[in-house]
């Protein structure tokens, strides 16, 4: 994969804005993103392997309430005292609850056939509290442009439109580009 893009996302509930940036070459993919909602501003960091595994998470809100993950890229986490993680094993993606971009995670990882489904486990982080847990997710590629994300435990589902590049267009009800 190779990208340099900026993109700007709206968030629809809560309301928000989200300007990320994603510069990709053969040694990794760096991404840097900046959200701003009603309660809370958030930065964040992500350093990607060139096949896609995340290896570097960096979350911090303007409250000063800070999350910081390792990944060997294999599933084993640890935080920022180098404390491990077990009840991430085996998560290789994460998800940020504010940012419809960790939904490209898997995306570019996979080799994806239209209507056959690919279960993930996921480092979810929930911003508001700056907390992360696994969550299972599916993902089902319905064309070119349409992947249906639903949580595996049937709560949740959406049809997400992407572009070419695997970056969110419109999350129903949650996310729109703008710009």
């Amino acid at each position: 994969m190779s990208l340099d893009r900026t993109i700007r996302w709206r968030a629809l509930d809560p309301e928000g804005l989200e300007h990320c940036r994603i510069i990709s070459s053969a040694r990794d993919t760096r991404i840097r993103s900046t959200v701003i909602t009603p309660d809370y501003g958030l930065f964040y960091r992500l350093k990607l392997e060139p096949s896609g595994e995340i290896r570097h998470a960096r979350l911090e809100r303007t409250d000063g309430a800070l999350l910081e993950l390792f990944s060997d890229g294999a599933g084993h986490w640890s935080d920022d005292r180098a404390e491990p993680l077990p009840d991430l094993a085996g998560c290789i993606d994460i998800d940020i609850s504010a940012s419809p971009l960790t939904n490209s995670l898997p995306l570019w990882r996979c080799d994806w056939v239209i209507d056959q489904p690919q279960r993930f486990t996921m480092a979810w982080i929930k911003v508001d509290t700056m907390s992360v847990r696994r969550h299972e997710q599916i993902y089902t590629r319905l064309d070119d442009s349409h992947f249906r994300y639903q949580a595996a435990d049937g709560s949740f589902e959406r049809v997400i439109k992407v572009d070419d590049d695997g970056l969110v267009l419109d999350y129903p009800g949650l996310f729109t580009r703008v710009g």
